[in-house]
């Protein structure tokens, strides 16, 4: 499969977050199918049950590993019969970039993306909305609850409550304790599954997308994970939208984001190959 073929993109593969399950995508499955696309949102590894059967028994979650989602996710990516489109939210966005830095799909989308090995500032935000995990070493190998409080400081932050407490109702699952541990000290280990070769020029194109008003990964977050591809010289674009919590995919306006992630995916998606990579460094 070429890193960044020529073509329209037919399907869509949409890859949850933390806390989250294929259910958080519903929205956008109905919204993109009406566009005439296949649209697949696999759950991790084992995940497949729904919000409540995984709150029951968490056991799957807690088995989660940063390595084992991405292979997970590059096999169904291998099975098609053309590259995709590859979406991720949050923890999703993480390995949105390093299936795309795998030379994988024909456009790469990261929603409000954790941070790939290399970002170095990680907001109190960011630490006090993983708090329930990050509290106890032991959590690493865990499936930690995640509260209704926990959900609207960390998702539902620019939500009424009672919105909040309703989303978390539908689609809150407990957090991978091992997932995001990887991702806290990914500049801590060698060997790191949330390394990405952030120079690589034959890859497809990549859009990070950021929220004006997300606790869990701030803009500034997202414009540092941006400014690592500056190396690369294909294309990487990076575009904010303002006032958007965590819970961009669903909380009210998610069809403003859900468009302009699709619409420039089949743009960068169809353009020839030469078009996406630039003779100078790309402009963040």
């Amino acid at each position: 499969m070429g890193s960044a073929p020529q073509g329209d993109a037919d399907t869509v593969v949409l890859i949850h977050g933390l806390w989250m399950t294929p259910r958080s995508w519903e929205h956008w499955v109905d919204r993109f199918t009406a566009r005439g696309l296949r649209v697949l949102a696999p759950a991790w590894p084992g995940m497949e049950g729904e919000v409540e059967q995984l709150r029951e028994d968490p056991t799957p979650i807690a088995g989660q590993r940063l390595g084992r989602i991405v292979d997970h996710y590059a096999r169904t990516i291998r099975g098609l019969m053309r590259p995709p489109i590859i979406m991720g939210h949050s923890f999703g966005g993480l390995v949105t970039q390093i299936l795309v830095g795998q030379g994988l799909g024909a456009a790469g989308v990261a929603i409000h993306p954790a941070p790939i090995k290399g970002v170095v500032k990680l907001p109190l935000s960011t630490l006090r909305s993983g708090f329930s995990i990050l509290r106890n070493p032991a959590n690493r190998h865990r499936a930690v609850p995640f509260t209704q409080d926990d959900f609207h400081y960390a998702f539902g932050n620019t939500m009424s409550r009672a919105d909040s407490d309703r989303a978390w109702e539908r689609y809150a699952v407990p957090g991978a304790g091992h997932v995001l541990f990887e991702s806290v000290f990914a500049n801590l280990d060698p060997n790191s599954a949330a390394e990405v070769d952030t120079r690589r020029d034959d890859r497809a194109p990549l859009l990070l997308i950021a929220g004006g008003a997300d606790h869990v990964i701030p803009p500034g977050v997202v414009r540092s994970n941006a400014a690592l591809y500056t190396k690369s010289r294909a294309l990487t674009a990076y575009h904010p939208f303002p006032g958007r919590s965590h819970f961009t995919v669903g909380q009210d306006g998610w069809e403003e984001v859900a468009d302009y992630a699709l619409d420039w995916a089949q743009h960068a998606a169809a353009m020839p190959r030469e078009s996406t990579i630039s003779s100078e460094n790309p402009r963040r």
